[in-house]
């Protein structure tokens, strides 16, 4: 029965070999036999026809003749050994019968790291809430956390010896920092190479271990660690330490990653880099104009409300709204006037008014 390649891979009859090599990583991933919910017989699918479609003469006699033309895998002789896995580095496989190769990107994941390459360890982040004023998520703070957290020892300065002692290859990886693992599985025999535990991927070990961290490098402790706050950072920003986070014998140190969360203002709001406020005036300061003294998050400014303005008008003032690191231009400050009508009017006030209506009229 002719098998249709192009529909096993998901895929077009014009593929390209970019989009045909995509698809058979993606669906080589999902059905791997080793990997938990794999499918060893759709992997085998999968295989098949990238083997045929990867290959540009099999390609076009598949083309031609479909599955059942000469050298296509549609006759159960398959066999992933004469696969053409452009690229993906499978040397050595031959019928699954325990010929050692290494494994590319495509299965790094599987088999605890990508095959012949070293993964660097790294220590873990961490994560931290600070919370701030208003006026100093507009304007910027200092500001300091205390964390407990692993961090590289200052005896040794982390290399896990006696200060002065001397440094032996290390006997487990013969200085090389790392190991060679083969395991056995369905495809035949994996190779990978991991950091080697004993030296932590140092090649060599110390004739005497450090008696504060015993030959670790790394101790745990309580740090005060003091950052900057930007000026006009937003409620819910997070911002990143590196290297200020988690330490580990052998690798890089993770990163601190900080959220901030601003508390609200009773009076200010920000939009971008301006701020808004509403400001309560008088019917007769909107009829005759006034000066209100207004306070600001940085000093009080004397305000000219105009005659006749109107409910919700915006006065602007300048460079009186949110800052910006290293620029000495601010935003505005944006004031929304509301108008407070009274609830008992005068008699005289009356006539005022009912000649304004007339005159309106």
């Amino acid at each position: 029965m002719s098998k249709n390649y192009y529909e096993t891979l998901g895929l077009n009859k014009g593929a390209s070999k970019d989009e045909i090599k995509k698809a058979f990583r993606k669906l080589a991933h999902e059905h791997h036999p080793d990997k938990k919910g794999g499918n060893d017989a759709k992997f085998k699918e999968v295989s098949e026809a990238y083997s045929v479609l990867s290959d540009d003469a099999k390609r076009s006699q598949y083309d031609q003749f479909g599955s059942a033309g000469p050298n296509m895998g549609g006759g159960g002789g398959f066999d992933p050994g004469n696969m053409n896995w452009g690229g993906f580095d499978f040397n050595g496989f031959q019928n699954g019968q325990g010929m050692e190769f290494d494994l590319g990107d495509i299965f790094g994941d599987f088999f605890g790291g990508g095959g012949g390459r070293k993964k660097q360890k790294r220590g873990s982040d961490i994560n931290v809430d600070v919370r701030l004023t208003f006026r100093e998520s507009v304007f910027g703070t200092d500001k300091k956390v205390t964390i407990n957290k692993t961090s590289s020892c200052t005896h040794c300065r982390g290399r896990g010896g006696e200060p002065g002692t001397e440094y032996a290859t290390c006997g487990t990886c013969n200085g090389k920092g790392s190991v060679r693992d083969v395991k056995r599985t369905i495809l035949g025999s994996i190779s990978t190479t991991k950091t080697c535990e004993n030296c932590d991927g140092k090649g060599t070990v110390p004739k005497q271990k450090c008696k504060t961290c015993h030959g670790s490098g790394v101790t745990r402790k309580t740090e005060d660690l003091e950052f900057r706050i930007p000026a006009g950072i937003e409620d819910g920003e997070v911002l990143r330490l590196s290297g200020a986070g988690e330490a580990v014998s052998g690798g890089s140190t993770g990163d601190l990653y900080i959220r901030v969360h601003v508390e609200r203002h009773p009076v200010f709001r920000k939009k971008g880099r301006d701020l808004e406020m509403d400001l309560h005036i008088k019917l007769s300061e909107a009829i005759l104009g006034a000066t209100r003294k207004v306070s600001f998050l940085d000093g009080d400014v004397d305000l000219e409300i105009p005659a006749g303005i109107e409910f919700n008008q915006i006065l602007r003032v300048k460079s009186r709204g949110v800052a910006t690191e290293g620029s000495r231009e601010r935003g505005s400050l944006l004031i929304h006037t509301k108008i407070d009508i009274p609830k008992k009017v005068s008699k005289d006030l009356k006539k005022v008014i009912e000649e304004l209506k007339n005159l309106g009229s």
